[in-house]
């Protein structure tokens, strides 16, 4: 007896719903995305099972580099801005609009205040191949101190994180830590690359 062919149908499908759905969320993560801006010290953080997130806003970020640098930034350009105001008063250093409007962009610096015009008249794809010495925090000329100072001036919200580099100088570390003790900086959070846990031993 022969086999009865079932006669094929062809289906079509409306895509346009699903084009117009992929183009809409392609939108909203290119809008939303936030970029990792470009660091102009590198630390490789020692590991840690610790799981505690810093928080994304409100924060002060001090990073010590292997070669002892000391590079600080705080996230909110408003107390960028006070900042500077503050230190050209202390230092007795001029800053033109231009050279505000850069350091108000700038998430991180390196440099002590003298060169710190230097660095903000340096174009933006140049300035990261400048090798700045790092901000002094020694007992004779302690400017990271004042920047400190100022930032929780104006924001007392503020959050303090410390990110050091794995083969930074212990007396560096040191010194950083002294600094925010003296202004009775005693919480603060040290930032580290995640590290699985111990698994616990089996019970006999």
């Amino acid at each position: 007896m022969p086999k009865v062919k079932i006669p094929r149908k062809n289906i079509s499908l409306d895509m346009t719903a699903m084009c117009d759905m992929a183009f809409l969320l392609l939108t909203f993560f290119m809008l939303t995305t936030k970029f990792k801006p470009d660091e102009p010290l590198v630390v490789d953080t020692p590991t840690s099972i610790s799981e505690i997130k810093i928080p994304e806003t409100n924060l002060m970020v001090i990073s010590v580099g292997k070669e002892g640098q000391v590079f600080f930034g705080v996230d909110d350009q408003n107390t960028r801005l006070k900042m500077l105001e503050e230190m050209e008063r202390k230092y007795s250093v001029t800053f033109n609009e231009n050279e505000k409007h850069e350091f108000a962009l700038l998430t991180t610096f390196g440099s002590p205040i003298g060169g710190l015009k230097q660095v903000l008249n340096t174009g933006s794809t140049e300035r990261a191949k400048i090798k700045q010495p790092g901000i002094p925090c020694d007992s004779t000329n302690n400017e990271l101190k004042d920047w400190i100072l100022f930032a929780r001036a104006y924001n007392n919200k503020i959050k303090i994180a410390v990110k050091g580099d794995k083969e930074a100088n212990y007396e560096t570390v040191k010194r950083v830590i002294a600094t925010l003790q003296e202004q009775n900086a005693n919480r603060f959070n040290f930032i580290t690359g995640l590290e699985n846990k111990p698994q616990e031993a089996t019970a006999q």
